[in-house]
């Protein structure tokens, strides 16, 4: 059959200690493996928001709303474990499941958890790599943490497929476009492109965080892109990385960034 929809609430605001396993046809290692409030879009603790996308919606106050399909040929285990020391009170939770006959060869869904900083001399992320097989990758969430001052979303997000070595199949013109902004983030009636970003959310991408504090200090976002209408086929493997590169004075400048970040996609 097929899991149609996951929904989870909890009092404990802390949703990176809860994190999120689901196994399917009785395999040791979990497909999808992420903490609960990244895996729905929301992967800065310390600043709840809404979602309202297609696949995923956070809902007031903190409903925890999924719709990715996720098929299975004999079974579907999901858990979810505390990992912080402190008592709440409570989880809740609903899984809506259908049972009928799936095609031998339908792909299992799958999603990954990553975090890392960057570095001024590597200034590369790695959103995903270390899949080989046949699958289509469906969407990508940033929780992003700009450690700098500045415009920080002139890096390109690129997908190497099937082999791909120096060059990737897919680039995008920058991290703006790809989660589908221009010339930055801000109104349209503003003249920068930085702390002045505004915060969106559509069925299929958005920023639904844009946390500025002060120019100088540390900004955080939330971004979303599914690939639902366009998803990106692999026959052998996939690999998917986001360049932290800046703009100041004209010139682009490498960044040392705080990225975590939950990539999707389907696997056979």
């Amino acid at each position: 059959g097929a899991i149609e929809e996951l929904f989870i609430t909890t009092d404990h605001r802390r949703l990176s200690e809860l994190v999120l396993r689901i196994y399917w046809d009785g395999e040791e290692t979990p497909s999808v493996e992420c903490p609960l409030g990244a895996f729905f879009a929301m992967g800065h603790d310390a600043h709840p928001h809404a979602v309202n996308s297609l696949p995923v919606q956070v809902c007031p106050r903190g409903g925890l709303n999924c719709y990715w399909h996720m098929p299975f040929h004999s079974a579907a285990r999901v858990t979810l474990t505390y990992d912080g020391e402190e008592e709440f009170g409570l989880v809740a939770y609903r899984v809506l499941y259908k049972l009928y006959e799936i095609p031998a060869e339908a792909a299992a869904f799958h999603a990954q958890y990553r975090h890392a900083v960057t570095e001024r001399n590597d200034p590369v992320y790695t959103i995903l790599d270390g899949v080989s097989g046949k699958g289509s990758y469906v969407g990508t969430y940033l929780a992003w943490t700009a450690l700098q001052s500045d415009w920080w979303g002139e890096g390109e997000v690129k997908f190497y497929l099937d082999g791909d070595t120096d060059r990737p199949t897919m680039a995008d013109n920058g991290t703006e476009d790809y989660f589908g902004g221009s010339f930055g983030f801000s109104p349209f009636e503003s003249d920068a492109c930085w702390n002045h970003e505004q915060a969106f959310s559509y069925p299929f991408l958005g920023m639904p965080l844009a946390k500025l504090d002060a120019q100088n200090a540390p900004r955080k976002y939330s971004l979303y892109r599914w690939h639902i209408r366009d998803s990106i086929g692999f026959a052998r493997d996939i690999r998917a990385e986001v360049q932290t590169l800046g703009l100041r004075g004209g010139f682009y400048r490498p960044l040392s960034e705080d990225i975590a970040s939950v990539a999707y996609w389907y696997q056979t």
